[in-house]
């Protein structure tokens, strides 16, 4: 059998990161990508892309290398990603901010509304039901996270996760502030908004899970595997036959629910930014 040659340049100045002697012709992009870092400890393969080409797509880590168009001697172009992070980390770093952050405006803690304020409770039920809500849907994203969520890519690049929780974070805060105000007034049409809105709520919360159950099926527990999705014999992935992504779509129908029972601006600001 013969073995392949691997030369592995930098994309951008073309100099030459290393070389890997006899390897087999079925090795994949992936284990080539062990064998790289062998030697070059600070480039661990999830950091690393190569491509065939210095500004082409980067080769998936599945790729054979005998089923790729080079020859004996091949020369692949690598680019560093950048720190990367764990999806799992991101999403529980992402969700847990929020559950947080909610609970200290929710409690009144003495240096968000002054001492005066410190650690009362709102009157108002809906304020208490808002709670509930919030952290019900921030739980849920948590434990789906752990027990649901399967990823094609294991890592995303460190600095999204700053981004992503500013987002995240900063909305909650917002919603927060406003409506644990002590001046906050409960919504204008009174318990039947509330109640209404709140069915809303937790129907979209539950037809969010079900896609997600749905979208995990799809995929096998190690794999990459994308399958087309489709409807099943639960009702709320029915609604497949009307969108491609129904859980995004029962996303933003659980934060319309959330912003008519409180009526409370900025909810409908993340409805808005939540649905773009």
């Amino acid at each position: 059998m013969k073995h392949y040659e691997v030369e592995i340049l930098d994309a951008r100045t073309k100099q030459k990161l290393g070389f890997l002697d006899k390897v087999e012709p079925n090795a994949t992009i992936g284990e080539i990508k062990v064998m790289f870092h062998k030697n070059h400890a600070q480039w661990y393969p999830a950091r690393q892309s190569l491509k065939l080409e210095p500004k082409g797509k980067s080769l998936r880590d599945e790729d054979i290398l005998q089923n790729l168009p080079v020859g004996t001697t091949a020369t692949l172009y690598f680019r560093d990603l950048g720190a990367q992070i764990g999806w799992v980390t991101v999403f529980l770093t992402e969700y847990a901010g929020p559950l947080i952050i909610y609970l200290l405006f929710y409690f009144r803690l003495p240096f968000i509304y002054g001492p005066k304020h410190a650690f009362t409770s709102s009157p108002h039920s809906v304020v208490h039901l808002a709670c509930f809500c919030h952290s019900f849907h921030y739980i849920k994203r948590l434990l789906e996270t752990l027990f649901v969520h399967r990823f094609s890519h294991g890592t995303m690049p460190l600095r999204n996760i700053f981004k992503n929780c500013t987002y995240y974070w900063g909305f909650a805060a917002w919603l927060a502030y406003h409506i644990n105000h002590p001046l906050y007034t409960p919504p204008a049409y009174g318990d039947k908004q509330v109640k209404i809105a709140f069915a809303i709520f937790l129907f979209c919360q539950m037809g969010n899970f079900s896609i997600h159950v749905a979208l995990r099926n799809l995929r096998p527990a190690g794999s990459k595997t994308r399958r087309i999705p489709f409807p099943t014999k639960n009702p709320f992935t029915w609604l497949f036959f009307l969108v491609s992504c129904p859980n995004y779509t029962y996303e933003v129908g659980s934060w319309i629910g959330f912003t008519v029972m409180t009526q409370c601006l900025p909810g409908k600001n993340y409805v808005v930014s939540t649905s773009c």
